[in-house]
């Protein structure tokens, strides 16, 4: 599991083992690791009369910078340093002019530098900036972007938010960013996480300082291997677990189809669909309970998934008064009573894109998307309920924004298709029948349908909802090794 901590813990931390080091070890354990990949991306025998532009904050991102280009100066790359703050990391600067490198002066011109470059070192803000790049540095990331420099950002990429992963300004955007002890949240969370590019963590020795609870994470293969429900010897479909999908209408009946498409892969036993798209439902999946309602006599079930394509249907408010799992998406969200959730005795899982949330908080979609993270713990604290908001990044919030916001990887933008959502819901619902917790079990159908989308998917072609379906059973053969 990928876990990510906030600046504040990671300082902290840093501080505590910094008390216990040399001066300056924890530092040059970060420029050791920083320049081993920087060797690493520049390929093998390249690094000597490579060409290497250091951009250099005043903080210590701009240290670490200056010192894994020291390290690289010593193995024969050509290393110029462009400072950006009122004043650079001296031991840093030292160390690099003892190596040979070479420091750009106020009335230099750097951009001739940045031009050759093999490769550029974004050192100008780090973990500690806020709003976007300053003015000054603006003109100097720009040419380093328009370069044909591979662009590595030191820690993460300057001009985004470290905690929130929101970027209020211009940003630096990375082919790739090391990281130092711990994952920060900005790195995994969207927008910022389209300026990380691919992501490689240097161990710094910070595991035994660190909290044991992250505020960000993100499942792996095995932990959703260990989540998913496995059918003991003697179960049943009733003990597998029976979920109800209450979805479609005449305008959308297939809304319901793809529902109980995602219900019938989540590993619950059965499927039991209440509402008007009864004869779709039976032709796409025979092997589905129907009943035409109301829900409270279709029979048992041990969750319940109610909204998809449901239009006006006033069943939401009788699945939301039984006593067990209630997963909420799309029309069943509309108008959503907080207090009528928070009075469940039962779990509630409510399941918006940006749009929904928007709705609900009475915000707009644009603030959502710019900060998913602040949006998602607002909802869950709001209503009580574990959230899981959809989107480039999908996150998971437990009830009352309390824990690990998780946040999907297996996300692709190939999910942007219509009925999606509604696949992801009855996979997710399955999994609430099956017994999992509800954010197991919203993390866990995330992290499969992403997979599934990934499965379905070629270059260049376009799927459908269906094809996501479809790609569930290999997605689950994926992650379990079956």
């Amino acid at each position: 599991m990928r876990t990510a901590y906030r600046v504040e813990t990671v300082r902290a931390a840093e501080a505590e083992l910094m008390a216990r080091l040399p001066e300056g070890a924890l530092m040059q354990r970060a420029a050791a690791g920083l320049a081993a990949a920087c060797c690493s991306l520049l390929g093998k025998g390249r690094v000597y009369g490579a060409r290497v532009v250091l951009l250099v904050g005043s903080g210590d991102n701009g240290g670490d910078a200056l010192y894994a280009g020291a390290r690289l100066a010593r193995r024969g790359a050509g290393v110029t340093a462009v400072p950006l703050g009122a004043r650079a990391h001296e031991g840093g600067l030292a160390a690099l002019r003892r190596a040979g490198g070479r420091v750009v002066g106020p009335h230099d011109d750097p951009y001739d530098a940045i031009a050759a470059a093999d490769l550029v070192l974004d050192g100008i803000t780090g973990i500690g900036g806020r709003g976007g790049l300053r003015p000054d540095a603006v003109p100097v990331a720009r040419a380093a972007r328009g370069s044909d420099a591979v662009v590595v950002a030191v820690d993460l990429p300057s001009g985004v938010d470290a905690d929130t992963g929101e970027v209020a300004g211009e940003a630096l955007r990375a082919d790739a960013t090391i990281t130092f002890g711990t994952y920060k949240p900005g790195l995994l969370v969207d927008p910022a996480r389209e300026y990380a590019g691919a992501l490689r963590l240097v161990d710094i020795g910070l595991g035994a300082t660190l909290p044991s609870v992250p505020d960000l994470e993100a499942l792996q293969h095995e932990d959703v291997a260990r989540l998913l429900p496995r059918p003991a010897a003697e179960s049943d479909k009733y003990r597998r677990g029976v979920v109800g999908v209450v979805a479609g209408s005449a305008r959308y009946p297939g809304a319901a189809v793809l529902a109980v498409a995602g219900a019938l892969r989540g590993g619950a036993g059965a499927v039991r669909y209440v509402g008007p798209a009864a004869d779709a439902v039976i032709a796409a999946h025979p092997e589905t309970l129907v009943h035409p309602g109301p829900p409270a006599k279709a029979g048992r079930v041990q969750a319940w998934v109610v909204g998809p394509g449901l239009g006006d249907d006033p069943g939401v408010a009788e699945v939301l008064a039984s006593d067990v799992p209630v997963l909420v998406d799309a029309d069943g969200l509309r108008d959503l009573s907080p207090e009528a959730v928070k009075s469940r005795t039962a779990a509630t899982v409510l399941t918006p894109h940006a749009g929904e949330a928007a709705a609900l908080l009475g915000t707009s979609r644009e603030e959502v998307e710019a900060g998913r993270l602040a949006a998602v713990r607002e909802l869950a604290a709001r209503f009580g309920a574990t959230v899981l908001l959809k989107g480039s990044t999908t996150l998971v919030c437990g009830p009352g924004g309390a824990g690990p916001v998780r946040v999907n990887p297996t996300g692709t933008s190939w999910l942007a298709t219509a009925g999606s959502g509604d696949v992801l819901s009855g996979l997710a619902g399955s999994l609430l029948a099956a017994g999992l917790p509800p954010t197991d079990a919203a993390s866990a159908a995330a992290y499969l349908h992403g997979l599934a989308a990934r499965r379905a998917s070629t270059p260049g072609t376009p799927i459908t909802a269906g094809d996501v379906a479809g790609a569930l059973r290999g997605a689950w053969a994926d992650v379990t090794g079956g």
